[in-house]
């Protein structure tokens, strides 16, 4: 049961990483962004490329996840996304939905259709037993990296002042701007984290979840799900939320895998139900 335990962290934790940009966008910039998967499968296909192509080290890789995704993040940003901010929110969900078939047809045409295989280092391979509890050594990496982004995050969002000046730019820009807040770069940057983000995501996830251009539908409903259990108003919702929500679908799966695949859709149906805010999020 330990073990069960340790692995529904492990994923859950991944499951942050893959949906915390999401939880920035969505919850302090107030832009739904469907299109946050795409981002996390150009990190898995940075690293797939660089270790099957060119041979590089699956550690060199993560930093390339993490940054082509967050410069193709801004791009779109500085050049698409902010024409939308002021929009409806079903606009943008039209352009990104849009934006993630554009992502999946073009990876399809470049890279093919087949998975795409990670071989990660053999110190990360395997299990060892600790108090007889069996623990994978790549799920306790994942673990590390997670936990420290948690913290990195958590602090520049609480205790910075570009943290502070992203909530003041969320609440209200005109005031905002009025106090010589620069409100568009504050949402560039942030918006580039929050893609590189899902970058590193896809990229650690690429051995687990695996690997292939239908990534972003596959995982866009985990994704929403994270963010609407956890509430959008802070970090630390969706983050206890992925993890309830890790545990639960691998105990889910173990345990009744007839009905595993549904444990997390009736998690989410019942919390939707009692707190349609969220379970970390005041209402409204």
């Amino acid at each position: 049961m330990l073990t069960i335990l340790f692995d529904g962290i492990a994923y859950g934790m991944l499951l942050f990483v893959l949906a915390c940009g999401l939880a920035v966008t969505l919850g302090l910039m107030n832009f739904v962004n469907l299109a946050h998967g795409a981002f996390a499968m150009a990190g898995g296909y940075v690293t797939a490329v660089l270790m099957n192509r060119y041979g590089v080290p699956f550690l060199l890789t993560l930093p390339l996840a993490f940054t082509v995704p967050a410069v193709i993040g801004l791009v779109l940003e500085r050049t698409l996304y902010k024409q939308l901010y002021a929009r409806s929110h079903l606009d943008q969900v039209l352009f990104s939905i849009g934006l993630v078939f554009m992502a999946v047809a073009a990876v399809d045409y470049t890279m093919g259709s087949q998975q795409q295989m990670i071989q990660i280092p053999t110190w990360l391979q395997g299990r060892v037993e600790i108090l007889g509890i069996q623990v994978g050594l790549y799920r306790s990496f994942i673990i590390a990296v997670c936990g420290v982004l948690v913290v990195v995050l958590q602090y520049i969002l609480t205790q910075t002042r570009f943290g502070s000046r992203l909530r003041a730019a969320v609440d209200d820009p005109r005031v905002a701007r009025g106090l010589g807040i620069n409100v568009s770069v504050i949402f560039a940057a942030t918006f580039a984290v929050g893609s590189g983000l899902a970058g590193l995501g896809g990229a650690l996830g690429a051995e687990i979840l695996g690997l292939d251009p239908t990534f972003p539908l596959k995982f866009m409903i985990y994704f929403l799900i994270v963010v609407t259990v956890g509430g959008t108003t802070s970090i630390t919702g969706p983050f206890l939320a992925s993890l309830i929500l890790g545990i639960a679908d691998v105990a889910g799966k173990y345990y009744v895998p007839s009905l595993g695949a549904f444990v997390i859709y009736t998690l989410m149906i019942v919390v939707l139900v009692l707190r349609p805010q969220g379970l970390f999020a005041r209402a409204r």
